[in-house]
């Protein structure tokens, strides 16, 4: 089983797990966990490939989903079972493969902007990521440097700094700190989602959605109440695909609600 670093904030109320997205980790909810104290204390898991935790040699939803499951049951006193459980795109899948599969641990569950659809689009992470492994890290002598290397190819200056959260300096010089080969080469795999084999979570879900991002839709609906039936569609106006660092206010309101509802 792969070694899952997390970090716990807070110490008091439900506990909620966050599951970060591509390229992205745990941490990247620190400022939504310290909002929901103290009602709510947040695990920030990284996944697989991604900040802290341990690389692997190929992907899977499945093994991932296996993986995150193993270490919310060991890190969580049995009191605080089960979890509510928040994902957010790549993490999102891994969350609604892990309800899937071990819904003892799941009370609620909130997917952020994705869909348990195949062959979804990727052609955003395509070309962030190839820009990455494209970046020639021995010529790079400081992150400004690196950021200043990226702007041609990546204009967005909120995104570089995302990306560049997983710049990190070795004795060698400059790393990504994430499997980026891993996660480049698998980005068919990343965009497809396993069959769940007729699999259901008969408990409550909210799915968030941006409005300006085209990873969820209402025709996914059918097939999103056919896994998980008792489903809401929330679609965020005015955020795109990163809703709860575009509009974090709103996130937090939606999922406190959700939450607290019997």
């Amino acid at each position: 089983m792969t070694d899952i670093a997390t970090r716990l904030i807070g110490s008091s109320g439900e506990r909620i797990v966050f599951l970060h997205g591509l390229m992205g980790r745990g941490k990247n909810f620190t400022s939504i966990a310290k909002a929901l104290e103290p009602d709510y204390s947040s695990l920030l898991v990284d996944l697989p490939n991604h900040g802290d935790s341990d690389w692997t040699d190929e992907f899977s939803y499945i093994d991932m989903a296996d993986s995150v499951a193993a270490t919310i049951a060991e890190v969580t006193d049995p009191d605080d079972l089960p979890v509510h459980l928040v994902g957010h795109s790549l993490g999102g899948k891994v969350a609604m493969i892990l309800a899937l599969r071990y819904p003892e641990l799941i009370n609620r569950l909130v997917i952020v902007d994705i869909a348990p659809t195949a062959g979804g689009s990727l052609g955003v992470f395509e070309h962030l990521l190839s820009s990455l492994a494209e970046l020639d890290l021995d010529q790079i002598e400081s992150r400004t440097a690196a950021d200043e290397a990226l702007q041609e190819k990546i204009p967005e200056a909120t995104i570089r700094g995302f990306l560049l959260q997983n710049l990190r300096t070795t004795s060698a010089g400059y790393a990504w700190q994430p499997n980026l080969t891993l996660l480049y080469e698998s980005l068919p795999d990343i965009g497809d989602f396993p069959d769940t084999e007729e699999a259901a979570f008969d408990g409550s879900v909210l799915w968030i959605a941006g409005e300006e991002s085209d990873y969820v839709s209402r025709e996914d609906l059918p097939l999103m109440r056919s896994l998980f039936p008792r489903t809401t569609l929330l679609t965020v106006k005015g955020s795109g695909h990163w809703v709860h660092s575009e509009k974090p206010q709103t996130f937090v309101s939606a999922v406190q609600t959700f939450f607290a509802r019997g």
